[in-house]
């Protein structure tokens, strides 16, 4: 009796999780069904997606969207292609997000281990920082740049996404070194460990789930933004999702759709990447920082 009782158990779990599992499969390609349509159409040639079905597969398939889109789309008066765009993305984004998550993780080790008078106060004006809209620091950053003579360029804005990103990555590594073993930095004390040292050979090379979280934040929301490059970059300095509004907006005419979707395929495919690689590691990051607060 209690041997059917258990078989009858089971079987109704695998009948729930089928279920459940078809549910999410439904929920699934329902979120990817707008990616597949953008690759799709970024494959056909213009008068298929004019004069054609836009869900429809492409009866002639074509790479020289793409091509266009990298390399001789109108982009702005003088330029053409997304590909120097693309470029001063990553060469905005990497280092912001490797200063942010350094500074992030120093920050949140001297809030942890190495707590001063007024730390506390401190740790609440950087988590205020994470609340602040990003219209309200436009004057002042503007005026900041201005000053420090970075108006206008790359470095510009690897500096206004450090400084905004700041206050994320001192959240994340303060909650995740909260509950890492104070002894363990006592008795590094003990042995004659200085500050940096254990920092460098303690803290860091245990912090790679939160080191993932900071990087995958960071680097999602440097990559995606618009209102900074739009508000501080020249445009030579202009980042990817500008360029990409620029292509859109200057095509003059009838609209090169399959051009616009494999520009905005192309400003996705870092992000993507980066989910792929690393995405396992966040909701990880996410548990082991949420131990104490």
């Amino acid at each position: 009796m209690a041997i059917a009782s258990t078989d009858t158990a089971i079987r109704s779990g695998r009948v729930t999780r089928t279920f459940l599992y078809l549910v999410l499969l439904l929920f699934a390609l329902f979120y990817l069904l707008p990616f597949a349509i953008m690759v799709m159409n970024s494959m056909k040639p213009l008068d298929e997606i004019t004069g054609g079905n836009m869900m429809a597969f492409p009866t002639d398939w074509t790479l020289e969207p793409w091509r266009k889109a990298w390399s001789e789309a109108q982009v702005g008066v003088d330029a053409t292609g997304l590909r120097p765009y693309f470029y001063n993305s990553l060469i905005m984004a990497i280092p912001a997000v490797m200063l942010s998550t350094f500074f992030g993780a120093l920050n949140g080790y001297v809030l942890t281990k190495w707590q001063f008078r007024g730390h506390n106060i401190v740790f609440g004006l950087l988590l205020f920082s994470c609340f602040i809209p990003f219209q309200i620091v436009l004057i002042p950053m503007a005026r900041m740049l201005g000053i420090f003579g970075l108006a206008g360029s790359t470095g510009g804005l690897i500096l206004v996404h450090f400084v905004y990103g700041i206050g994320f990555t001192t959240l994340y590594f303060r909650n995740y070194y909260a509950a890492f073993p104070t002894e363990l930095i006592r008795a590094a004390q003990i042995d004659g460990a200085g500050f940096f040292r254990i920092f460098w050979r303690i803290l860091l090379p245990s912090s790679g789930p939160i080191i993932a979280v900071s990087f995958i934040w960071q680097f999602t929301n440097i990559w995606n933004d618009f209102l900074f490059g739009a508000s501080f970059a020249d445009f030579s300095s202009q980042p990817m999702t500008v360029a990409l509004n620029n292509l859109v907006q200057s095509s003059i005419g009838v609209k090169e759709y399959n051009v616009h979707f494999a520009g905005a395929i192309y400003a996705a495919i870092p992000t993507l990447l980066v989910y792929i690689v690393a995405g396992r590691y966040f909701v990880r990051g996410l548990m082991a920082g949420s131990v104490k607060g």
